[in-house]
């Protein structure tokens, strides 16, 4: 059995949730509502990929917002770092503790499951129960919950609630295992059709996947993983580089009360206009923060270009935005630079106000530093 903390304590019977066969009925919905909120998440969207668009390489650009994602869904589950700590820590910076540390490669699984998920649709593999599987493996590898069965279906009853609680106690019980690959295979059929509004399909998807509840953990992190890479294989997005944690580890509680409302009153009305709301919300806050990345990537390369005289301006460039805490070695082996040439860059790009010490070589213990600017972003 499995338990984790989803939700206030309260009692509810002792039965196994059922779900519904997707689609679902929506008759009786207020659709003149539905539909404003629609459009509004659409244009929204629409307007975030239009960023997207005029990005040459979204992925890696963006690559510090998607460690940004990896935190703030992780925190939900309870996980506790930052973006600096996961940073700092990939700069061979130790963390404070053994607890510290565990929290911090939690964080690293979960950029990597959606890395992986990312390679797997790239190379135009169907978007199926083996992503799925290999998505929750991904999470769980060598950290809490990787003696529960990773990358498998779960062979026994889970349920929901405070950490020790009994079933009786429970917030909510999931499907027992026996019926886990009807409503999977249910799942992915629903994904495949053509005939569905995509924003509304991507909410009952999500929410049928964490009722489904079908692993004994990683549950949470895997269905919101799940979400951009949904949008970007409806090509709603151009890159699966939707972060839409932000919005739904601010609103926790009502997140989890709309999935709940499903379970107990067949409410999935709630549950959407919750989810279209989210996404029109983030989709605007992601627009800021790309918008903000590219300027600071613009301005950047004027400034490095003058500094460096070096043909691999663009490579040094990349480099600051994808490791923006490193150590001076691993820099240079990164940029493809000389010793010298690196050593000169540095001293000048911290003279510059570009790059900040963090930690002092000492011994053998290289300088680590940090791109201020784009931290302060973050």
């Amino acid at each position: 059995m499995h338990l984790e903390l989803f939700g206030s304590v309260k009692q509810v019977k002792v039965e196994p949730y059922i779900p519904q066969t997707l689609p679902i009925n929506m008759q009786g919905w207020n659709w003149q509502r539905l539909a404003l909120s629609i459009g509004r998440a659409n244009r929204a969207l629409a307007y975030y990929d239009g960023i997207l668009k005029t990005m040459i390489n979204p992925t890696l650009l963006l690559s510090p917002l998607e460690t940004r994602e990896a935190v703030l869904s992780s925190k939900i589950e309870g996980t506790v770092t930052t973006v600096d700590e996961v940073l700092r820590y990939e700069a061979n910076m130790k963390p404070e503790s053994a607890l510290k540390k565990a929290d911090i490669q939690e964080v690293l699984n979960y950029r990597s499951a959606m890395r992986g998920s990312r390679e797997w649709l790239d190379r135009e593999l169907p978007f199926n129960l083996n992503m799925m599987y290999a998505i929750q493996a991904a999470l769980m590898e060598g950290v809490r919950g990787a003696n529960k069965q990773p990358g498998c279906v779960r062979k026994e009853q889970n349920w929901i609630g405070p950490v020790g609680c009994k079933i009786e106690q429970a917030t909510y019980i999931p499907p027992e295992p026996l019926s886990l690959d009807i409503h999977l295979r249910n799942l992915v059929d629903y994904v495949n059709l053509q005939d569905e509004e995509p924003i509304i399909q991507c909410a009952c998807y999500h929410a049928q996947f964490e009722l489904i509840h079908p692993f004994l953990d990683g549950n949470g992190r895997t269905g919101r993983i799940l979400i951009p890479l949904f949008l970007w294989q409806k090509g709603i997005i151009q890159a699966p580089a939707f972060y839409i944690s932000e919005y739904l580890e601010a609103h926790r509680e009502v997140y989890y009360q709309r999935l709940n409302q499903i379970s107990e009153q067949n409410d999935w009305e709630s549950w959407v206009s919750f989810f279209l709301e989210a996404v029109a919300i983030q989709a605007g806050e992601n627009v800021r923060k790309a918008e903000d990345v590219l300027a600071l990537y613009q301005s950047m390369k004027e400034r490095i270009a003058a500094i460096s005289q070096s043909p691999k301006v663009i490579k040094i460039l990349d480099t600051l935005f994808v490791t923006p805490i490193f150590e001076a070695s691993s820099f240079m082996k990164l940029c493809g630079l000389t010793r010298s040439t690196t050593n000169r860059i540095m001293i000048r790009l911290k003279e510059e106000g570009i790059l900040m010490t963090l930690q002092e070589a000492s011994g053998r213990t290289p300088e680590t530093l940090a791109f201020q600017a784009l931290m302060d972003l973050l």
